[in-house]
């Protein structure tokens, strides 16, 4: 090899080894901070039966030995259920929503409570005008549960992150509240 190539691919490795030295090797060492920060809660009143003025939520698949109406036993086990709940900045029903949450959840074991579900936080306020997504496993029992934020459109075009949800309040198998934190990471 002739000695300018010889040098010029010796330069070439020597800046590639620089470059990449300077980039984290563990990524546990990465920092993540959020480019925005959002918390609303989303209300659900599922059908029973008796008051359809206020559902806002049906059960639209069961297992065999179960209906339509009433959740199934065995951790509800098999219920497809279709909701479009109101989004609120505060934990009251009865604040003006700043949007809905639209989508559906189903229940995934029989073992233990917990739930599939993906859904979109549909806004056209004064407040947000666009769309989040959210998709994940939700394993009810714990305190909180981390699901991804899958993107986006209008102001949150793009948009990735994770929501942490909280179980805020229930009422039997009728009303829940989840309180939804967001972090944003990638903002456009």
């Amino acid at each position: 090899m002739e000695p300018k190539r010889l040098i010029s691919t010796l330069l070439l490795l020597l800046l590639i080894t620089m470059g990449s030295s300077s980039l984290p090797t563990n990524p546990t060492q990465r920092v993540h901070v959020p480019c925005k920060r959002l918390v609303f809660y989303f209300h659900d009143i599922i059908y029973n039966g008796h008051n359809f003025k206020n559902a806002t939520s049906t059960i639209v698949g069961a297992p065999s030995w179960a209906n339509k109406t009433i959740l199934a036993n065995q951790n509800h086990f098999g219920d497809l259920v279709i909701f479009d709940d109101p989004i609120t900045l505060d934990n009251n029903l009865h604040s003006p929503p700043v949007g809905r949450a639209q989508g559906f959840y189903f229940y995934d074991k029989k073992e233990i409570f917990t739930s599939w579900l993906s859904f979109s936080f549909v806004f056209n306020s004064t407040h947000h005008k666009g769309t989040l997504n959210f998709a994940g496993a939700d394993p009810l029992m714990n305190k909180t549960r981390d699901i991804s934020v899958i993107g986006g459109t209008g102001e949150f075009f793009m948009t990735r992150g994770v929501a942490t949800l909280s179980t805020d309040a229930f009422e039997g198998e009728v009303y829940f509240r989840l309180r939804v934190d967001i972090n944003l990471f990638e903002c456009w």
